[in-house]
């Protein structure tokens, strides 16, 4: 008996947690998106403005900025740097997939990540005209999306912790 009083408290505790990780998690992705989209107009000022080769504005976007995805740019740059036979197109592809599973908390979906690895497809073969197009369709995209978890993080957010409070009670409902 008690035991089944104990498992009813772990998952009236556990649930509604379980809600707000996925709150978090929403939240964790806009901010992320937005320090992303603040990346790539550092990167498109380096460029276009700087006129720094790519390797080099990459790097000092990623030195500035810091965390997985200026890890990710400040590796993307050593390796264009030691020039091993690989595209831009493999490298940036290889250092998305290595960011990825190294940050297994990264809240990115798949859709982010497809967008961001279709970015190196575009880069450091055209000219610094062609590039700042490339950075600002990117940007276009990235934009939509971040206006999109603006404009839903209230009711999302607030539906993620309704269902794991309900979700507990219901579990609970049916143990007992």
């Amino acid at each position: 008996m008690l035991l089944k009083y104990l498992g009813a408290a772990l998952i009236l505790i556990s649930a509604p947690g379980l809600g707000m990780y996925l709150a978090g998690q929403w939240k964790e992705r806009l901010r992320l998106l937005e320090k992303l989209r603040q990346m790539i107009y550092f990167l498109k000022g380096e460029i276009t403005y700087s006129h720094a080769p790519l390797a080099e504005a990459l790097e000092r976007v990623g030195r500035r900025s810091g965390g997985p995805l200026g890890d990710m740019f400040v590796r993307a740059s050593e390796r264009i740097c030691t020039q091993e036979g690989e595209s831009l197109q493999e490298i940036w592809s290889g250092e998305t997939r290595t960011m990825a599973a190294g940050a297994k908390n990264l809240p990115l979906t798949r859709a982010d990540l497809e967008q961001f690895t279709t970015l190196g497809e575009h880069l450091g073969y055209l000219d610094v005209d062609m590039q700042e197009r490339t950075l600002l369709l990117y940007l276009e995209q990235l934009d939509l999306s971040i206006e999109y978890l603006q404009a839903h993080r209230q009711e999302k957010c607030r539906l993620y912790t309704s269902l794991g409070v309900m979700g507990g009670i219901f579990l609970v409902i049916v143990m007992c």
